[in-house]
């Protein structure tokens, strides 16, 4: 359930888009949000002045845009590092969901150019909303939740159900990428609803009348999630992705992570949709 919602704002306006098309899902109206600006160290006093009026209306125009109760929402502005107030701010709110800009850099990009949302993707044990400055944010119908037989898989699809089954005209989009096409027996499975993964997701969606379809696909997941996010004209992809942060030091990045590769960081950069990504532990 989200009931919270942490938005950073950056003056784009993209952020406040997802959010208003998130408020047309039922189950998410009733949340609350935190609207946060954050006004990064200046060399002057002059400077920072400056910079806080630039971002007290950033802030404002913000909260104007914002399709919800005023009763709702919590502006608040900010002083210091952006990452680390994103960070703060997001478990002083106990936030169930943040959403944030992103330029879509690779790894190495984004950690030459200290990136704000990969740094709160891989330090953040909360489900992150990432929004890419050139994607067009549309009203959700079709979501997409890639499946395979893992806990994080699992609530992907309890979360895209909930958001789907009042939606009118709504359809889930079940994907399992490199799905083996034999059973135990040796049997071919023609019909990916046969398919021992997407079998239990199929059964859910038909139990609380959600309209899906199903996709075997095979090749690198990554590639192939993001041409499926294409070909079907997604709105909305929603991916598990572990809780990243390094067990002996929960306060720092994990340069190894940092560097690696992994299915939520192809997507986040690749996908030409918002990401929702969901969190499990390791």
């Amino acid at each position: 359930m989200i009931e919270k919602i942490l938005l950073a704002v950056a003056g784009r306006g993209l952020c406040e888009e997802m959010f208003n098309m998130l408020m047309e899902i039922p189950i998410v109206q009733k949340a609350s949000v935190t609207v946060l600006h954050v006004v990064p160290p200046q060399v002057t006093a002059e400077g920072m002045s400056a910079k806080l009026e630039e971002g007290g209306k950033i802030l404002a125009e913000a909260v104007k845009s914002l399709k919800v109760d005023p009763g709702k929402i919590t502006p608040r502005l900010k002083q210091g590092e952006p990452k680390d107030v994103v960070l703060q701010v997001g478990e002083e709110e106990q936030a169930d969901l943040i959403i944030m800009g992103s330029r879509g850099l690779k790894r190495i990009e984004s950690i030459l150019e200290n990136s704000v949302s990969q740094y709160v993707f891989q330090v953040s044990s909360r489900p992150m909303l990432l929004v890419k400055d050139e994607i067009y944010v549309r009203r959700i119908a079709r979501v997409m939740v890639p499946m395979d037989k893992s806990i994080s898989a699992k609530q992907s699809l309890t979360l895209a159900l909930s958001f789907l089954r009042d939606i009118k005209n709504g359809q889930l989009y079940l994907v399992r990428v490199n799905a083996d096409k034999q059973t135990e027996s040796g049997q071919i499975i023609t019909n990916p609803e046969q398919d021992p993964v997407l079998a239990p997701a199929i059964a859910e969606a038909k139990k609380q009348g959600v309209s899906y379809r199903c996709i075997n696909a095979t090749g690198k997941p990554g590639p192939e999630i993001c041409r499926l996010v294409e070909e079907s004209n997604i709105d909305l992809l929603i991916l598990g992705s572990p809780d990243r942060r390094p067990s002996m030091a929960k306060n720092l990045p994990d340069l190894d992570r940092l560097l690696g590769s992994s299915l939520s960081d192809y997507v986040r950069v690749y996908a030409n949709c918002p990401v929702l990504l969901t969190r499990t532990s390791d």
